[in-house]
């Protein structure tokens, strides 16, 4: 089966436990919305990295919290880097998929990057769209679908 990967981001409001848990959950849903091949029995693993700031709460136990018991979780600490958004949670996701594009090979996943970390990737600018960029929602996790068993 062919294998994918996709990118997102958000930034959290602040450096305590359950807005780290709801900031990370808000991109996983929103990510999983925008890339329906992503599912508790599809992922193969999520990396996530964190700002400096943001030390209150492990973004891989909120994914666990998100149904991806079998999925290898990391998580990493990102370069101070000047300049950057602060409080920021970056997720690299592996996903197995039948989408196949040119010569077979998976397609590429539609990235997401909500808040303030929509500043990382300008070139993605514009509303979400089916195959397209996605720069993410402000809804709530509960109206994105996200809950018991993974993302939906």
């Amino acid at each position: 089966m062919p294998l994918a990967s996709v990118r997102g981001a958000t930034t959290c409001p602040a450096n305590e436990p359950d807005a780290v848990t709801r900031a990370t959950q808000e991109l996983m849903a929103a990510l999983c919305r925008a890339n329906p091949a992503i599912t508790p029995s599809s992922a193969l693993a999520f990396i996530f990295t964190v700002t400096p700031d943001l030390d209150a709460a492990f973004p891989a136990a909120a994914a666990r919290g998100l149904g991806y018991h079998e999925t290898s979780l990391l998580g990493a600490v990102e370069a101070a880097v000047p300049g950057a958004p602060s409080r920021c949670i970056r997720v690299l996701a592996f996903y197995e998929t039948t989408e196949t594009g040119e010569a077979g090979r998976a397609t590429h996943g539609t990235p997401v990057y909500l808040h303030e970390a929509a500043a990382l990737r300008p070139d993605l600018g514009g509303p979400p769209r089916a195959g397209g960029p996605c720069r993410g929602s402000e809804a709530p996790v509960s109206e994105m679908g996200a809950g018991e068993g993974g993302c939906r």
